[in-house]
């Protein structure tokens, strides 16, 4: 019996997740400002054909009075065909497909040049995409181990637009984040970085974190610590990119919490798809659906940034519940969080110019219906 419940545990944290309900633990935090009566919001999703990301734009536009939702995904037909199904399905016709495979620079940028030829202004930007690790080793043409490659190919974007002053003055980025970031997660464990540093890199943070995102030859490839350490890395970055946005921006990392029915988990094992996930989805209370998994990060847009750059997630322990901010020591290295964001800038070749830390002045606020 133990290890069944070891099983079905370890079929949750590879997706990324704890079933939780949606309520978010939010005293002291305040929802974005929008005082602008001239236009409604505009969101960019990432990872939208499918699963949360579909989801989370369909609340944008149906509960959350956003004007323009950019849905994104790997080829231009098929964000296509979810921006008209979007449309049908909420009857609004607010949301417009861009192609942008965050595996390849040259499609990033291309979608950048696009965004930058619009001149909307972005209020929200959320980085849904993700991948569980395969169970073989992967590396993309740039040499970026497979479940690392969301982060930088995020960060790429995001540094762009910062740069391009295409967010709004008041705008909130959220990223997908996972509870086996901290540390308590069974069969899940993160690397020691300061240790891993030691041993290989002379203590060279920067060039030890490079090495794992890259899979290097000091790393023992393990496709759960490999997700681990991803996860680690989206709260370091978000961390350390709060401390460098205009004052008025926000940034968070969020569990989504458990949502089985996505295409997540495409890369994973055929155990994990079909023999532990179907007994998951059996067990009332268990499972969510992505709906619900969705609404966390909506919620999460609202937070203030008094709170900017925190990761939030499930109790530590708990398989249900608010999420709440990540208080694990490791998460608040704030070494780590700037070799990381160090890392990041060298493997990706992107980094904030001048003019994006210190502020701009954007399009102006938004207000929602």
């Amino acid at each position: 019996m133990r290890l069944i419940k070891k099983l079905i545990r370890l079929s949750f944290f590879i997706v990324g997740v704890y079933c939780s309900c949606t309520n978010i633990i939010a005293s002291g935090y305040n929802a974005i400002e929008r005082t602008d009566p001239e236009r409604l919001p505009t969101a960019l999703v990432t990872g939208t054909t499918s699963g949360l990301g579909y989801e989370a734009a369909r609340l944008l536009a149906t509960e959350e009075g956003y004007g323009q939702v950019i849905v994104t995904g790997r080829t231009l037909a098929r964000v296509q065909e979810t921006a008209t199904q979007l449309a049908a399905n909420t009857r609004r016709e607010v949301f417009t497909p861009l192609e942008l495979e965050l595996d390849s620079l040259t499609s990033v940028q291309t979608a950048l040049a696009e965004l930058i030829r619009r001149g909307q202004p972005i209020d929200f930007l959320l980085l849904n995409a993700g991948l569980v690790p395969f169970t073989d080793r992967r590396v993309t043409a740039a040499g970026v181990e497979s479940s690392q490659a969301p982060l930088i190919g995020h960060h790429q974007l995001t540094v762009g637009l910062l740069n391009a002053n295409l967010l709004s003055p008041n705008a909130r980025i959220v990223i997908a984040g996972a509870e086996p970031a901290r540390g308590d997660v069974p069969f899940f464990t993160y690397t020691d970085v300061p240790d891993f540093a030691a041993r290989h890199h002379q203590g060279n943070r920067t060039n030890a974190i490079e090495e794992l995102v890259r899979s290097g030859p000091n790393v023992r490839y393990l496709p759960n610590n490999a997700y681990a350490d991803a996860k680690v890395f989206v709260a370091w970055w978000a961390a350390e990119l709060a401390r460098k946005l205009p004052s008025h921006m926000a940034v968070y990392a969020v569990s989504p919490g458990g949502a089985s029915i996505t295409n997540v988990t495409r890369s994973a094992s055929a155990v994990l798809r079909y023999i532990l996930i179907p007994i998951v989805r059996c067990i009332p209370g268990m499972d969510q659906t992505p709906e619900t998994a969705a609404r966390r990060y909506i919620q999460a847009s609202k937070f203030g940034t008094d709170v900017s750059g925190q990761f939030f997630a499930s109790a530590p322990g708990r398989v249900s519940g608010p999420i709440e901010a990540m208080q694990q020591p490791h998460l608040h290295d704030r070494t780590s969080q700037e070799a990381c964001w160090n890392a990041v800038v060298k493997v990706s070749g992107a980094d904030l110019t001048t003019a994006a830390t210190e502020g701009f002045v954007g399009g102006g606020a938004a207000k929602r219906k």
